[in-house]
């Protein structure tokens, strides 16, 4: 009885791309590059999970639509102020 080859040692010829991949991986030591992959993978969608898409804005429209907010909340921040300074 012959004695096979093993994969990693076959003709490339014959090999398909999973083997040849099963390969270099047993070669080079596991799959270690694949797991870090998924892992920083889960990790970025976990962070960007809540936020909200960038919008298509110029940044001369950003920073004015970020002035109005502001101005806004400047506003609110004026009124409770002097209600509170009333109420004393």
């Amino acid at each position: 009885m012959a004695l096979r080859r093993p994969f990693y040692k076959r003709n490339r010829k014959t090999c398909d791309y999973q083997v040849l991949h099963k390969a270099v991986t047993y070669l080079v030591g596991g799959n270690q590059r694949e797991l870090a992959r998924q892992k920083n993978l889960k990790k970025t969608q976990e962070i960007h999970k809540g936020k909200r898409k960038e919008d298509s804005l110029s940044a001369s429209q950003r920073k004015q639509r970020d002035s109005e907010i502001m101005q806004q909340k400047q506003k609110a921040a004026n009124e409770r102020k002097s209600l509170q300074a009333g109420a004393k």
